[in-house]
């Protein structure tokens, strides 16, 4: 088996902290490259995609690329979006990314849309 690295193991121990305390909410995941950053709200029971934002959308993709301001707008696209799929509280999968700049604004946006977790 080959040796993970150290990004992949941090995500691995933020997974299964996640599945620990869980309870049965989807889980909000986080991934963001140097130009965009991508959210989707995933129910891991049924291993479905419930809702998802990027800041490759069309109403998005304009506006914003990889930065602080297109988090926050994917943010707020994805809290409006679970809201009208029937979501209200999720638990946070920061992957293994640190919970700072870009993932920190995307987290505040969803909670300012009525997301909680």
């Amino acid at each position: 088996m080959a040796k993970l690295s150290l990004f992949d193991r941090r995500r691995r121990r933020v997974r299964s902290a996640l599945r620990a305390r869980a309870a049965g909410k989807p889980r909000l995941s986080v991934h963001r490259s140097g130009r965009h950053i991508y959210a989707q709200v995933i129910d891991d029971a049924a291993g479905k995609t419930i809702v998802a934002a990027s800041t490759l959308d069309k109403d998005i993709k304009g506006k914003t690329g990889a930065t602080r301001d297109g988090a926050a707008e994917v943010g707020k696209a994805l809290a409006e979006r679970a809201k009208k799929a029937g979501v209200s509280a999720v638990v946070f999968d920061r992957g293994g990314f640190l919970f700072h700049g870009r993932v920190k604004a995307l987290a505040d946006a969803a909670r300012e849309g009525g997301l909680e977790f």
